[in-house]
């Protein structure tokens, strides 16, 4: 079986820092590839409360465009297709069905919501276990040690100190700036006969 590292998320859209941390991720626990799985943008929107989503094929196109080249990177629409959104469990089951040994990649961000948010955690924990990256200044081995439940996971916790430059990048991030340039755009627009507007 094929040792991965299965990300899973909205990448909406994917960044520099979705792909850069994955491979690293892969790189330093010596893994061979990394799953990557994008989630139903009904899930993003209704569920995770985004105010936008890039529809399913659009996200799916980009992440695939981004593994062109790589070849470490997959891409799976195996959520995307599920008539609802299945649970991370599920899917890390499908992935070993399909031939993989995954094991699930997650941000730093995430590690308080495995007690309140995720489900089938303990499941998770000991039949695939976790590979932590580290984002934004969180102090992982700090947040194990002193967190009861955390610390109760922590046999099944790898953690991977990622390169700071990479750590606060985020898709919110590109789409607040996305906003701004296409407002920026209509307003250079009603400035600029329509004629020209294509020339510049």
């Amino acid at each position: 079986m094929r040792r991965v590292l299965a990300f899973f998320g909205a990448f909406n859209p994917p960044t520099v820092a979705h792909i850069e941390l994955a491979r690293f991720s892969m790189e330093a626990t010596g893994r061979e590839g990394v799953v990557f799985v994008p989630s139903k943008s009904a899930y993003i929107r209704d569920e995770q409360g985004k105010d936008f989503a890039y529809d399913d094929r659009q996200r799916l196109r980009m992440l695939e465009r981004a593994a062109e080249g790589r070849p470490w990177m997959t891409v799976t629409d195996w959520e995307m297709r599920a008539e609802t959104q299945p649970r991370t469990y599920e899917t890390l089951c499908h992935l070993r069905d399909a031939g993989y040994a995954p094991t699930l990649l997650i941000g730093s961000d995430k590690l308080y919501e495995l007690e309140t948010v995720w489900r089938h955690v303990e499941d998770i924990a000991r039949g695939f276990g976790f590979v932590c990256m580290t984002r934004g200044s969180d102090a992982c081995a700090a947040m194990l040690r002193e967190d009861a439940y955390l610390a109760s996971l922590a046999p099944y916790i790898q953690i991977v100190e990622t390169p700071e430059a990479l750590r606060n990048i985020s898709s919110t991030a590109v789409r607040e700036r996305l906003s701004r340039i296409r407002a920026l755009q209509a307003e250079v627009a009603e400035m600029v006969p329509e004629e020209i507007m294509s020339l510049l």
